[in-house]
């Protein structure tokens, strides 16, 4: 007889874990593993989205999946058990393996003959009741005809169940069932090709979609179905906020209203500086690294730090302190799928060229691969913004919390400019660096704007300045 503490021994749950700093629910985006797979310890169980970033789940132990308690696509609080494990396999008689979303149990064609074990028998979920509470006579007379996997068990259903097909509830995931809604297609009219008569996004879509491969038909008037028309005629849709997207809204309206923003701008040649870049890009020190503007403006940037060190702090309100960093960690903001994210460079201030430039490459490259961990985004001091990518000449953006500047940069353009006492086509782009005016004054943030700017315009003071 199997005792509850030797269950637990065997059983274990895996609960969602504080991926980040403070965080306290996460989204599962995906499951790599289904209920009866072998896992091993280290081995990685799924991808969860957290309000900073997408992260791989590792399970801390070897085992065989008991069960997976939630679907694709729900939010979960840290702490919560998302996935049971059977550390013992093969030690004994153990509960069928479960899927997160119940679903109907198979019916067996025949009543169990002698070897069949006697008690309480395992079912989907949980344990049914005892064998003998059970015993009936078989009905006579129950034949399934040849249909699909689906259709057989909905018959079975109708037969054992005495309801209507109709009313057993079609078996799909919550997307797929918010999309038969927004379409207006019945789940129930459906025909299921997933495994386990699963209905799948493809079915919903081949239900809406005007039916052309059937029966010859004239050619006069073939109405589209409504719910087709429906989605095409629709004027709105409705985008659940969270994860990323939900954090930054948070972030931003906490910056916005919390730290009083200041925004200066300056306009710069930069021709020198974009002559630089073609010349560090044929360097032998740089080979193999990207090499563009962005870096010359980082490396611009961490010189007017430098020169003008009050700027690197942070605003203490608990304790009502200014808190001067002595170390400079780079933000870079970066446009993923998933929303906006700010990862930064650790210790920017102490790297050489080619060091920022190999940090930049590795920050951009994890950001594209939504695999940019909650470590890389969180500690930053001060932040750059590229909107100038978008071919936008300058913005007003909005302080990363925590941090005192933000600088962004507008597009690199050829204008006309008064060079040497005559006009001539120029590279130019704006800059544009808004601070905490707590922290910030105006002399300070003036200054340290200035200098960027006129690092980029004479590019050799990143050697009598830096």
């Amino acid at each position: 007889m199997t005792t509850m503490t030797e269950n637990a021994a065997r059983y274990r749950e895996f609960k969602m874990p504080d991926v980040g700093e403070g965080l306290t629910e996460a989204e599962i985006l995906k499951w790599y593993v289904q209920p009866g797979d072998t896992v091993t310890d280290g081995q990685v169980v799924c991808e969860v989205e957290t309000a900073k970033a997408a992260v791989e789940l590792p399970i801390p132990y070897d085992g065989v999946v008991q069960k997976l308690h939630f679907e694709e696509g729900v939010t979960v609080d840290v702490g919560t058990a998302i996935i049971t494990v059977d550390v013992a396999p093969g030690s004994g008689d153990a509960p069928v393996a479960e899927a997160a979303p119940a679903t109907v149990p198979a019916v067996p064609a025949e009543p169990a003959e002698d070897d069949a074990p006697k008690g309480r028998q395992p079912v989907l979920v949980g344990y049914g009741v005892s064998e003998a509470s059970t015993k009936r006579r078989p009905r006579k007379g129950i034949s399934v005809p040849e249909q699909a996997p689906a259709e057989a068990l909905r018959a079975v259903q109708t037969e054992l169940n005495g309801q209507a097909p109709a009313q057993v509830r079609p078996l799909a995931k919550p997307p797929v069932r918010k999309l038969a809604k927004d379409l207006g297609i019945d789940l129930a009219t459906v025909v299921p090709t997933g495994p386990d008569g699963i209905v799948t996004r493809q079915d919903v879509h081949a239900a809406a979609a005007p039916v052309a491969e059937t029966a010859p038909v004239s050619r006069e008037t073939t109405p589209a179905p409504a719910a087709a028309v429906q989605a095409s005629e629709a004027r709105e849709t409705r985008i659940p906020v969270k994860g990323v997207r939900k954090a930054t809204a948070q972030a931003m309206i906490g910056s916005a209203f919390t730290a009083p923003h200041v925004t200066e701008f300056v306009t710069v040649d930069v021709t020198r500086t974009m002559k630089l870049v073609e010349q560090l890009k044929s360097d032998k020190d740089m080979a193999g690294l990207r090499v563009n503007p962005l870096l010359l403006i980082a490396k611009a940037l961490l010189v007017a730090i430098k020169r003008n060190p009050d700027v690197n702090a942070s605003w203490d309100e608990a304790n009502q302190e200014i808190v001067l960093k002595h170390y400079v960690n780079l933000g870079i903001a970066a446009a993923t799928p998933r929303g906006l994210i700010v990862p930064n460079i650790k210790d920017a201030h102490a790297k050489t060229l080619p060091q920022l430039a190999e940090s930049l490459g590795e920050l951009v490259s994890t950001a594209r691969e939504g695999k940019t961990s909650p470590a890389a985004m969180s500690g930053g001091t001060v932040t750059i913004t590229n909107v100038g990518v978008f071919g936008v000449d300058t913005g007003t953006p909005i302080l990363n919390p925590g941090e005192s500047a933000i600088l962004a940069v507008g597009a690199i353009k050829l204008q006309p400019w008064v060079h040497k006492g005559k006009v001539k086509p120029r590279q130019v782009t704006t800059l544009a660096l808004s601070f905490d005016h707590r922290l910030v004054d105006g002399e300070l943030g003036s200054k340290v704007l200035a200098d960027v700017a006129a690092v980029l315009e004479q590019p050799k003071r990143l050697i009598t300045w830096g």
